[in-house]
């Protein structure tokens, strides 16, 4: 036989059997592979289901989170999909769940079963606190391709089985009180009657409308209301239907009604106040949604003050969120807190000044504000019209919410926080700015003659300056005081032009917030902030243009001369820990020729401020006639300023629409010494 052939027979089985080897090997890997493959999309189809599930929860799309839900296991509960989504919806609802937030999470095949096991720590914030630590299991299931989770009734709540309900009792703790600077009640809790209707004793037919006419008539309500609360279905004729809240003593005979005492919330000062306080009332499914926390029917601030600290005024709700069995047994506690009242806050206003300034505007549209110079602590805040915050809480007719939405003075407007054009009481800034900047001295004068008066340069075009006053014609900055002389300062705010003036007044905290517990737009020194116009200067420089500021704005940036230069932020809240709050914006020489200028405005005979000299006590003051338009007419703001010359006890604002300067001094000059009898 050949060797060679030999050779080459025996090489040919071994070749074969090397390609098989491979062959063999190479499936073994790429299987290995492929199952290598599986086990990588499962569990990246795995870690996606539970973050998609964890997302659901944390933002509690219900309806998103039962879609990852697998067919079999809902088939397996006696709940539709729908159900789920909807008892979520409730419970969540009913405890006020929000915040879900997990703390660990485990995904693990488990080898032996070839089931992807999860669990999960949940946490949530409820209406009475955080529940800490609940923990969760449950596994994934492949359908169709894609990874769902077996869903159990103990998804919801860890101990929650089938028949077992979730269930919410507590009490609300009292709520606080809003009291002045010397203890008095300015809102709190005290005694009412709940009048109610009698049903059987209304008669019947025509004796039954004319008793709902009466009690309609009597107590100011709708008889289409008081017929449809007699409807509802709890009613027998011996019940008793509560329709409105009134006062103690205040409870005449009614045929048809009855009366149960009760606890409400009071307002003695009433309308005197009513713009700082605000009122209370039930929670709405909009105040619910906004604050999960809430229950339906809870009792919060609505406005005002009421609202601005209803955290602290509401306090903590004290009771038990627990699963109950079908059998009525409590079966665990999920979370239980203790009841805590709301805090009592002390304000810096004075009940007594609150009251009196108030009752001086005679109803009339108009504010009143007294402030510390130094604290900043406000004593009055009073703005008129006002309305009854009494009647929101008893449950306000339709009628009378009308009257007072389409009431032309605009009732509910707080005028303390409202922005108007100052008028000449600016000129106290523009004075403090131009000596700052060297530009006025006290000994400079201007040669003004007759009322008018625009430069020669015809960069105002038409416009025209106007004073009140041709008396003097040498006019310095004593003078240009003493007469308001809107002229002298247009002049000097020419002088130190634009982009200084508007420099030096941005050293006050015009476009900030006063950081005050009540809504007010920033004060605005133009539309656009700057000065880039002649007119628009001039007008700036007594308090017209474009200029805007609150009169809570006026007494703070005022300050500043009462404080040889410091301004001091307003506060409303009395706290003896609060460091008061100031800026430096002008030197304090200027400030003190300024005060100085004032006091001699009141002294001097001729002086649009002289009436104060009447009073017991020095006072340095500014009055301000603002023209606006006004439903396409020019009409006049009157504003006064005026501060205690000895003793910086007080610094005071007075402003009433539609009237002059000269009323404004009329109308509060009689109760200004009650300022210094009160310190």
């Amino acid at each position: 036989m050949n060797k060679g052939n030999s050779k080459k027979t025996w090489m040919i089985p071994l070749a074969i059997l090397l390609v098989i080897l491979i062959s063999v090997v190479g499936f073994i890997g790429f299987s290995k592979w492929q199952e290598g493959q599986e086990a990588q999309r499962r569990q990246n189809l795995a870690e996606e289901l539970t973050q998609n599930y964890l997302d659901a929860l944390r933002s509690g799309e219900m309806t998103d989170y039962v879609a990852l839900l697998s067919e079999d296991s809902i088939a397996a509960s006696p709940y539709s999909r729908e159900e789920i989504t909807e008892r979520y919806e409730n419970v969540f609802s009913a405890i006020g769940a929000t915040n879900l937030n997990e703390s660990m999470t485990e995904l693990r095949l488990d080898e032996e079963t070839d089931t992807y096991h999860f669990a999960y720590t949940l946490s949530m914030d409820t209406s009475l606190g955080t529940i800490e630590d609940l923990n969760y299991e449950t596994t994934l299931r492949e359908e169709e391709d894609e990874m769902l989770v077996d869903w159990r009734t103990n998804l919801i709540f860890p101990d929650l089985e089938e028949g077992d309900l979730v269930k919410l009792k507590y009490e609300e703790g009292n709520r606080g009180s809003l009291n002045d600077r010397n203890g008095n009640l300015l809102a709190g809790n005290g005694d009412a009657w709940q009048a109610g209707l009698h049903p059987s004793a209304l008669g019947e037919g025509g004796d039954r409308e004319t008793a709902l006419s009466t009690i309609a008539d009597k107590f100011g309500q709708d008889k289409a209301s008081l017929e449809s609360l007699l409807e509802q279905s709890w009613v027998t004729p011996d019940s008793f239907v509560p329709f409105t809240i009134v006062e103690e003593g205040n409870t005449p005979e009614v045929k048809g009604v009855m009366y149960q005492q009760t606890s409400t919330r009071i307002y003695p000062l009433s309308e005197a106040a009513a713009h700082l306080t605000g009122y209370t009332g039930q929670a709405t499914a909009e105040d619910v949604e906004k604050n999960p926390t809430l229950q339906a029917g809870d009792i919060i601030g609505k406005s005002g003050l009421e609202a601005a600290f209803d955290q602290r005024l509401r306090g903590t709700k004290g009771g038990q969120i627990f699963i109950e069995t079908e059998d009525g047994e409590r079966k665990s506690v999920l979370i239980e807190s203790d009841i805590k009242d709301g805090e009592n806050i002390r304000l810096t206003i004075d009940v007594d000044l609150q009251k009196m300034y108030y009752d001086q505007l005679q109803g009339e549209p108009g504010t009143a504000v007294v402030m510390e110079p130094e604290t900043g602590e406000i004593l009055v805040a009073a703005s008129s019209p006002s309305y009854d915050p009494q009647l929101f809480v008893r449950g306000i007719s339709s009628e009378a919410f009308q009257a007072y939405n389409e009431d032309s003075n605009t009732p509910f407007v707080a005028r303390y926080a409202a922005r108007y054009a100052p008028g000449s009481t600016f000129k106290i800034l523009t004075a403090m700015i131009g000596l700052d900047l060297n530009v006025t001295t006290p000994e400079k004068t201007h040669t003004i003659e007759g009322l008018q008066w625009s430069p020669q340069d015809d960069s105002f075009g038409s416009h025209q300056i106007t004073r009140v006053s041709d008396a003097v014609t040498e006019v310095d900055l004593q003078a240009a005081i003493t007469y308001s002389d809107n002229i002298y300062f247009a002049m000097e705010a020419l002088e130190m032009g634009g982009s200084a003036f508007v420099k030096e007044l941005s050293q006050f905290p015009f476009g900030a917030s006063m950081n005050l517990p009540f809504s007010m737009q920033p004060a605005q020194i133009s539309n656009s902030g700057a000065l880039d116009k002649p007119t628009l200067l001039a007008d700036t420089a007594y308090g017209q243009g474009e200029l805007l500021m609150s009169p809570i704005h006026q007494i703070s940036f005022y300050s500043a001369v009462a404080n040889e230069g410091l301004m001091t932020f307003p506060s409303l809240e009395l706290d003896e820990e609060t460091e008061t709050n100031q800026l430096n914006p002008v030197e304090v020489e200027s400030a003190q020729i300024v005060k100085e200028d004032l006091i001699n405005a009141v002294e001097d005979s001729n002086g649009t401020a002289h009436p104060f000299a009447s009073l017991p006590f020095r006072v340095g003051a500014k009055t301000g006639t603002a023209e606006v338009e006004k439903d396409g007419v020019n009409v006049t703001n009157g504003f006064v300023y005026a501060i205690d010359a000895d003793d910086n006890e007080f610094s005071f604002i007075g402003f009433l629409e539609g009237k002059s300067s000269g009323d404004v001094v009329e109308r509060f000059l009689p109760i200004l010494p009650a300022l210094k009898e009160a310190e």
